[in-house]
């Protein structure tokens, strides 16, 4: 059974909690977190790269020399790709580089994740992670005494107060317990976990 420890919001260790084996215990597969994080990465993608082909570069209109007798090899454009100025053979164009991962796929990559993290011992849990005001000095100490600079913050609601003290913090992001994925789990290098929103993602991914 799969363990990780448990800490208060001043950062020391008060005890060890047991995680759920369908969620934190089981084999990490490979393929599909590698499927998983390219999805991610494929659907983040602007694609608006641009280029102009050599109907759409200006000039080019008249024919260069005559065809024959010049000794030189036959032109009809001075735009040609293989001329200085001309267009790009076959240039990239403004696409949708998203798709859609099947469902199944999605949740063993999740619990994949979760899994290698627990099985490497970088999930952290926080007692009760609340504040009372918005102060990003608070979660910076807390960061601190856990050893985890670049952090994953998992709550099980929404918390403005959390979001708004760890925003500034160069590697550190939020998220809540229901809507994980798999990229952001793996690009962090600890996951500091709210013991209720533990207890979300069990119910939730089980």
């Amino acid at each position: 059974m799969p363990q990780a420890t448990v800490y208060n919001m001043s950062g020391e260790k008060v005890g060890e909690i047991e995680l759920s084996e369908a969620v934190f215990g089981i084999e990490p597969n490979q393929a599909v977190l590698h499927d998983a994080v390219k999805n991610h990465l494929a659907n983040k993608r602007q694609g608006t790269q641009s280029a102009l082909t050599r109907a759409e570069v200006s000039g080019g209109g008249k024919k260069p020399w005559r065809q024959k007798g010049t000794g030189r090899a036959r032109a009809g454009s001075t735009r040609a790709p293989n001329w200085t100025h001309g267009g790009v053979a076959f240039p990239p164009k403004p696409r949708d580089y998203s798709y859609t991962l099947n469902k199944k796929v999605k949740r063993l990559a999740l619990k994949s994740a979760l899994s290698a993290k627990a099985a490497e011992g970088e999930i952290l849990v926080i007692e009760d992670l609340k504040l009372t005001e918005i102060k990003t000095k608070a979660i910076q100490g807390l960061l601190d005494k856990l050893e985890a600079p670049k952090a994953l913050i998992i709550t099980r609601e929404l918390d403005q107060t959390v979001i708004k003290s760890a925003r500034n913090l160069p590697g550190v992001t939020t998220t809540v317990a229901r809507i994980l994925s798999p990229y952001t789990v793996l690009n962090a290098n600890k996951l500091v976990v709210d013991k209720a929103a533990l207890q979300t993602i069990e119910e939730v991914y089980a």
